[in-house]
């Protein structure tokens, strides 16, 4: 896993707007927990061994934290903006997610209910996929901290593996659906 976890950040320091929003988030010294993670990550990766832009395929960048303290929407607001602000033109939308309070929306948006997280890792060790559940941050060291409960074997083989943990049969094939139209060399594991 070493070897993966020096070539993801071979690839993302290679990408000037996700080392932008590393270097703010860093920068903010937050009093919680947070991970830049799945989609954007697993996405640069994918058209890095595609041969791809780098920037192709990703529609937003998604930031995760853990603030059980503070549930309300206007939080990550207040967050999304401030991190907007500092980081002036920037060309993709962040959704930002306190995964506290994950369990307040989750069955609007989805159609079940959820239980509450406990930690900000049990929250993306229940992400849909094994190539997604995915996050990182550089620590006020230099260092890069990676949470891959799945390991990155998945994510660099370019293989999509369902993450039974929480997601339906549904959410996964519209996924997997969406993905293959960009990324053909994807190998999907079925549900």
């Amino acid at each position: 896993m070493k070897v993966y976890e020096d070539l993801l950040v071979e690839t993302i320091s290679s990408y000037e707007p996700l080392m932008r929003v590393i270097k703010v988030l860093k920068d903010l010294n937050l009093p919680f927990e947070y991970y830049v993670g799945a989609g954007c990550i697993t996405n640069m990766v994918w058209n890095d061994i595609s041969g791809y832009p780098l920037e192709y395929g990703i529609s937003d960048f998604d930031i995760v934290y853990y603030a059980p303290e503070d549930l309300t929407s206007e939080s990550e607001k207040k967050l999304k903006d401030k991190l907007l602000n500092l980081l002036g033109d920037f060309q993709f939308k962040l959704d930002v997610k306190n995964q506290a309070r994950v369990h307040l929306w989750y069955e609007n948006k989805f159609g079940f209910s959820i239980k509450p997280y406990h930690s900000l890792e049990e929250a993306i060790d229940s992400w849909p996929t094994t190539a997604t559940a995915l996050g990182l941050r550089q620590e006020q060291d230099g260092a890069y901290k990676i949470y891959a409960p799945y390991d990155l074997d998945d994510l660099f083989s370019l293989v999509v593996r369902p993450n039974k943990l929480m997601i339906t049969r549904e959410i996964y094939e519209n996924k997997v659906q969406k993905w293959r139209e960009k990324w053909p060399k994807l190998m999907v594991v079925p549900w």
